[in-house]
């Protein structure tokens, strides 16, 4: 029925009331419920018949929250957590927002609703991304505002080739990806249940090239020398070499050999605690979810083998290369 419909038969049942009919013979002669009759006559009796006026179907159509308070919640969502605004989550979930609305506003809608808002805004469900409490934003602000711009003229004064350089290690048991199977029915991928690994050490530029040196056992400094030695074997340009400060990078005996090829490759440091800056994060994800994570290793030369084979198919696409340096963080280093 209409909503027209139905304010009209709510007035002809409770007429009908009013004239001496019962609410039991009511029901039975209009065709609706005792309890809606009960229910409808007690309205008239407490607030008239306007009470039974009709009213618009579905959700309302105005937002409870004022617009000054939507963008409120918006900003302290994007610049926030929660434990940073004395709420018992890690993370924004709906019943987060639905506290911080009840805490901030005094507002109090259902965590459906709260998702409503939060599509209506913009914000979908993802992954966060780890940050290091040690961060230091003002060192990252001189890195991209002095520091870098003035690598990057210099390296360009010097006819150098700026490499940004990582290291990571690769576990058999690492797994990424997901796999279709029936509603409540884990899919089950069957695999080694021995543990292995290797360490990757590599380095990219923008202009799409790719080094890099899959070995066993510890990063060391020995190890290092061994690959800085092939990349300078590689090109005939200067290396203005970008990494982290792992201590390995700031050995003595590093330092030592550096001095001594000065004219050839220098080292440049990243700010602490600051990978998401660096490129070659790029290409450790890449290998980790496209190499390792979606294959089942039986030992460790199968693991070693699939990763190599993965990088020097890599080599040969710098297209590839040069895309890991269009990702927001690291887009500073394309040019």
């Amino acid at each position: 029925m209409s909503p027209g419909a139905q304010e009209d038969l709510r007035r002809r049942v409770v007429q009908a009331v009013r004239d001496g009919m019962s609410q039991s013979e009511a029901a039975r002669v209009f065709g609706v419920s005792r309890q809606a009759v009960n229910g409808w006559v007690g309205k008239v009796r407490r607030r008239g018949l306007r009470s039974l006026k009709a009213r618009g179907r579905g959700r309302p159509g105005q937002s409870r929250l004022a617009p000054h308070q939507s963008a409120t919640t918006v900003r302290l969502i994007t610049d926030r957590c929660p434990d940073q605004l004395k709420l018992p989550f890690a993370l924004w979930t709906r019943a987060a927002v639905q506290s911080l609305l009840r805490n901030r506003f005094g507002i109090e809608v259902s965590v459906w609703t709260v998702g409503r808002y939060l599509k209506q805004w913009g914000f979908t469900p993802q992954k966060p991304v780890r940050r290091a409490f040690e961060q230091d934003p003002e060192a990252v602000r001189r890195w991209l505002e002095e520091e870098y711009p003035r690598i990057r003229r210099q390296a360009k004064r010097e006819g150098a080739a700026i490499h940004w350089g990582d290291e990571m290690g690769m576990r058999s048991d690492h797994q990424t990806g997901t796999s279709y199977g029936l509603k409540g029915r884990t899919p089950v991928i069957r695999g080694t249940g021995k543990r292995f690994r290797c360490n990757l050490i590599s380095t990219v530029t923008n202009r799409g090239a790719l080094s890099f040196m899959i070995f066993r056992g510890r990063f060391t400094a020995p190890r290092f020398l061994v690959f800085l030695r092939r990349l300078l074997r590689q090109t005939e340009r200067k290396i203005f070499l970008i990494i982290d400060r792992h201590p390995v990078h700031e050995a003595r005996s590093v330092s030592r050999w550096l001095n001594q090829r000065k004219e050839r490759i220098r080292l440049f440091f990243l700010p602490s605690c600051n990978p998401e800056l660096n490129p070659d994060e790029l290409l450790n994800q890449d290998v980790k979810s496209n190499a390792l994570g979606r294959e089942r290793p039986h030992d460790e030369e199968e693991m070693m083998g699939t990763a190599r084979s993965y990088l020097w198919s890599t080599q040969r696409r710098p297209d590839i290369v040069r895309s890991y340096f269009q990702e927001e963080h690291v887009r500073y280093a394309a040019i």
